[in-house]
């Protein structure tokens, strides 16, 4: 084998274990507990088939015009099939990284949050957070409690994509985000009004995204929770929502 060709190698099956089997000894002697580990692991895999799923679904639109009908025709059909598999790989992947973490359960039944679950809602509602508003002092410091209620309102598959969510809700209401945070968040003339102390945590756009998505379970799981009504009421209140 010549060098262009060792440049072109891909990784065979057993590096890639070998490359899993090192990040996780690397996890586990920084403290993650190696089914966390494996769970994020497993999710980044599965990202990966259905991104490389999307990106080749756009090449059916792509085929060489001059090479004729046939030839089209062909590129189609060849894509599809491709995409077609990538998908139920990807598919397999999710369910596989789901079903096998330390909460595990059906893919699609509701289960208790997991550790790697709630660290992964933590990443997803801060640096969101803080693209609207600045880090308060008065944030109550419920952030697990918080996020415990939100993620109970959905199953392990809702949870995995939770974060995509979660951009996508910000990204629609940015406009409404900004005003929320002007007007009852950090630095503002009610900054220190209780009712309204949840703004005051990066939580607030996991809550109101659950409100907005399924208010009743969310209602649900925060009285199961114990957390205060008032907290809730006064998020619901300075978003403009009915409460």
């Amino acid at each position: 084998m010549n060098t262009a060709d060792e440049g072109r190698q891909q990784l065979d099956a057993a590096s890639v274990l070998n490359a899993k089997s090192t990040l996780l000894q690397l996890l586990a002697r920084a403290g993650v507990y190696t089914g966390d580990a494996e769970e994020l692991i497993g999710l980044v895999e599965a990202g990966a088939l259905a991104l490389a799923h999307t990106e080749i679904g756009g090449l059916r639109r792509s085929a060489p015009a001059e090479k004729g009908e046939p030839y089209a025709s062909g590129w189609s059909d060849g894509t599809l099939a491709v995409t077609e598999e990538l998908g139920a790989l990807a598919e397999r992947a999710l369910v596989q990284a789901v079903t096998s973490g330390p909460s595990a359960s059906a893919p699609d039944e509701r289960s208790p949050v997991g550790r790697a679950e709630m660290e992964r809602a933590k990443v997803a509602v801060t640096p969101l957070y803080l693209s609207f508003a600045d880090v308060s002092d008065l944030d109550p410091e419920v952030t697990e409690q918080v996020l415990g209620a939100v993620l109970r309102t959905m199953n392990p598959r809702q949870r995995a994509g939770y974060p995509g969510r979660l951009s996508e809700f910000a990204s629609a209401h940015q406009g409404h985000f900004e005003r929320l945070y002007a007007e009852y968040g950090p630095g503002s003339a009610i900054a220190i009004h209780g009712r309204y102390s949840l703004v005051h945590s990066p939580t607030s756009v996991a809550v109101l995204e659950r409100l907005a998505a399924t208010p009743a379970e969310l209602r649900e799981e925060w009285d199961a929770a114990e957390l205060p009504p008032a907290w809730l009421d006064g998020l619901t209140t300075a978003w403009g929502s009915p409460a």
